[in-house]
């Protein structure tokens, strides 16, 4: 019950509503086609793109929240519901599965799951992108240390396979990131090119 209230939340695009309702655009079909905070930067500005963040980030906090309320506090649950809810973000219903890759709201799945691991992780992957300004390569990062970190902080076993394939989904839907990471071609934060 919980992994499909969490994924029919994460199905909700904010970017996509907000590009609608506030600038007449479908996001998808603009800069690089992606449903997600990074494109809503390059194509609508930092003031809208701000709002997607926030609210995508929240989608995940919301379903484990959800989860936690129904399920008694189980981690299990709360952990599937998390990757439930990246999964509606990625494939949206309501959208015709058209959506993000679900950064933001991994963002918010792992740090209400367990907030440690994925603040360490966090850290080091805004480091990199202050660094090298790859939004991409920070957020693989990201999803890649997390549950390195569950491991050594020895969280629970479900979270750190959950966490382990929501990095593993991540991976797969920034294969065109890391082609163009690879031919030296990824586009940077804050670069005019969209």
């Amino acid at each position: 019950m919980s992994s499909i209230v969490a994924y029919l939340l994460g199905s909700v695009s904010s970017s996509y509503l907000l590009g609608r309702t506030l600038a007449g655009v479908d996001i998808r079909n603009h800069g690089s086609g992606n449903a997600g905070a990074t494109n809503t930067l390059r194509v609508l500005g930092w003031r809208i793109a701000v709002f997607v963040l926030f609210i995508d980030i929240l989608k995940g906090v919301f379903a484990i929240a959800f989860a936690h309320l129904i399920a008694g506090g189980s981690e299990v649950a709360m952990a599937f519901a998390g990757f439930f809810a990246i999964v509606g973000h990625n494939w949206p219903v309501f959208f015709g599965f058209r959506g993000g890759k679900g950064v933001a709201t991994t963002i918010g799945v792992l740090l209400t799951l367990n907030a440690l691991p994925a603040l360490y992780a966090g850290l080091i992957a805004i480091a990199l992108l202050l660094l090298l300004r790859y939004v991409s390569l920070a957020s693989l990062l990201f999803v890649a240390l997390t549950p390195i970190f569950q491991w050594i902080l020895h969280a629970n076993a479900a979270i750190i396979l959950i966490s382990f394939a929501i990095a593993v989904m991540t991976f797969i839907r920034h294969r065109t990131n890391i082609a163009r990471l690879r031919a030296g071609q990824e586009h940077r934060l804050f670069s005019r090119t969209s």
